[in-house]
Formats: C-alpha cells, sequence, structure tokens
C-alpha cells in the first residue's frame, strides 16, 4: 500500500478518536482534542495505575514525552528517584533530551516535569550521553489490543525510539492513554512505527503482543521537511 494510503488511513483513526474524545468531553483542555497528543482527565489515575505494576517499580531510568497527559508520570518518577530523559518538544535541538535528575533539582517534581520548566533547569544531552533506558512512556491518539499505536502524525516518538532500539537502549515501553483511545481495529505499521508492551489507562492495563521495534532509522521513509526540522535527524545522516 502507498505511503499515502497508509497515512490517509491513520488519519482516518486518529480523526475518529479525536471526534470521540470532544464528544465525551475526555480531554482536560479547552477546545478540541483535534491535532494533540490529548491531555485526557484522568491522567494521573493513570500514573497511580502505572506506579503499581513491576515494571515501573524497577525501573531506575525513565524516558518520556514531553506531552500534558504524561505530566503525572514524570513527576512521579522524579519524585521516586527515577532518573528522566524527557525528550525536547518536536526534538527541535540538537541535544534533544533533557536530562532530570532528581538528586540535581532545584525545583520542586512537579514543576520539574513540565516541559516549560524543564527546559530552563535541565541539562540537554544527546544520543550518546543516554544510558540504558528501563522504561519508555510515550503518549498516543490511539492504540490497539496489539499494542500497535499512532501519534498525532509527526513521527516524533517513533525517531526517538530508532536509534535507541537500534543501540539497545530499551527495556520496555508503555502509552497512557484514555480508555477512549483504545481501539478494536488493526492499525497500519510503516517501518519507523513501534508498537508497545503496556497500554494503561486510568481504568485498566493491557498487556500487548510482544513488541516490534524497528531496527534503526529508514532514511528513504523521511521526508525532507522531517530532516530539515530535526536537527538529530541532520547529525545522524551527517554521521553514517
Amino acid at each position: 500500500m502507498a505511503r499515502t494510503e497508509v497515512n490517509a488511513c491513520k488519519d482516518t483513526i486518529r480523526n475518529r478518536v479525536w471526534d470521540l474524545l470532544d464528544r465525551h468531553g475526555a480531554d482536560a483542555e479547552a477546545g478540541s482534542a483535534h491535532g494533540r497528543i490529548p491531555n485526557f482527565i484522568g491522567a494521573d489515575a493513570a500514573a497511580d495505575r502505572l506506579a503499581e505494576l513491576q515494571v515501573w517499580q524497577d525501573a531506575a531510568v525513565v524516558k518520556a514525552v514531553p506531552d500534558k497527559a504524561q505530566l503525572p508520570a514524570r513527576a512521579r518518577a522524579l519524585r521516586e528517584g527515577k532518573l528522566v530523559y524527557m525528550a525536547v518538544p518536536k526534538l527541535a535541538q540538537p541535544q534533544p533530551f533533557y536530562l532530570l535528575d532528581p538528586a540535581e533539582l532545584t525545583v520542586a517534581p512537579e514543576e520539574a516535569a513540565s516541559s516549560r520548566v524543564a527546559a530552563s533547569i535541565a541539562r540537554n544531552i544527546g544520543l550518546d550521553e543516554l544510558r540504558p533506558v528501563d522504561l519508555i512512556i510515550c503518549g498516543s491518539v490511539a492504540v490497539n489490543h496489539a499494542g500497535v499505536r499512532l501519534g498525532k502524525g509527526a513521527g516524533y516518538s517513533d525517531i526517538e525510539v530508532a536509534p535507541l532500539a537500534q543501540a539497545g537502549l530499551i527495556s520496555a515501553d508503555t502509552t497512557i492513554v484514555h480508555s477512549l483511545q483504545v481501539v478494536d481495529t488493526d492499525i497500519l505499521e510503516t517501518r519507523h512505527d513501534f508498537s508497545v508492551d503496556l497500554i494503561v489507562t486510568p481504568d485498566e492495563v493491557i498487556t500487548c503482543s510482544p513488541p516490534r521495534r524497528p531496527a534503526g532509522l529508514h532514511w528513504d521513509d523521511l521526508s525532507a521537511q522531517q530532516i530539515a526540522a530535526m536537527p538529530i535527524l541532520q547529525s545522524l545522516q551527517s554521521g553514517r
């Protein structure tokens, strides 16, 4: 199937989930959920449920996306003494991760876990400084019971994960979503898409099929616009 057809199928699922969240008033932000990783009502309860799992309790190093729905989990990780790598929004800097070390915080964990505050207090680091990651926390627009997920379409999470997977730095990954974001439909995958081990909602934990992770970056699948917008891609491309 052509890439344009795959993208159209994905967009259909995204729009269906965004519409569903809007109809149920499930997003905590004013206005529509469309175009965003939903900041769903109940994200704090989902973070509490995640914290009950052994994979969380065993994790010393966590990598998380900067979206608001994952903020309670990032804050909890810092409160519990876990090292947190948070992606810079849109991977827009040459060193695209904030290093949040709970032993060195100058503000409360709840503040440090905000992408706005992290930008002013955390040191930026690149892939070469990352320790092995025990748990990845990603955001999703939709995810099915097999763990296949959709972001909002820009590919940031997939591009973050691909080089980490290639380097063997990932142990487990989970997505935190509202129950309405869990769909009973197949989701088409591209070579960059990764699936998750666990889905955590405010109401339940879903264990998925063995995860699929990309072996690395597939440069012919990346657009010139993506490469131009993300310095990490320019750096990795020049080092090939």
